[in-house]
């Protein structure tokens, strides 16, 4: 199993900036994508931004030009940049990886607990 523990969220100003971070840990074998999804109270779950281990990125096209997707592949982390926030932004983040750990024989889909993200007008 791969656990990914998130944080630095927390409540800022619109306008203002976060930045998040997930560590993943476990019997990793090798980390293909980590990225990141939100979802705001009564919304569905949405994609915010991934990375490769490559570092090739996507990101929605809410967030492109706001927010940046980095990732340290020998600490097993991905971070995401938030700048200009907006009120619309508010959500609950969620860390996914798609790895491959000792005991799977193929890769497996994985995500964090998640962390809030509140930022007020």
């Amino acid at each position: 199993q791969v656990q990914l523990v998130e944080s630095g969220g927390g409540l800022v100003q619109a306008g203002g900036s976060l930045r998040l971070s997930c560590a993943a840990s476990g019997r990793i074998v090798s980390i293909s994508t980590m990225g990141w999804y939100r979802q705001a109270p009564g919304k569905q779950r949405e994609f915010v931004a991934r990375i490769t281990s490559g570092g090739t990125t996507n990101y929605a096209d809410s967030v492109k030009g706001r927010f940046t997707i980095s990732r340290d592949n020998a600490e097993n982390t991905v971070y995401l940049r938030l700048n200009s926030l907006k009120p619309e932004d508010t959500a609950v983040y969620y860390c996914n990886a798609v790895a491959k750990t000792i005991t799977a024989y193929y890769e497996g889909n994985y995500w964090g607990q998640g962390t809030q993200v509140t930022v007020s007008s």
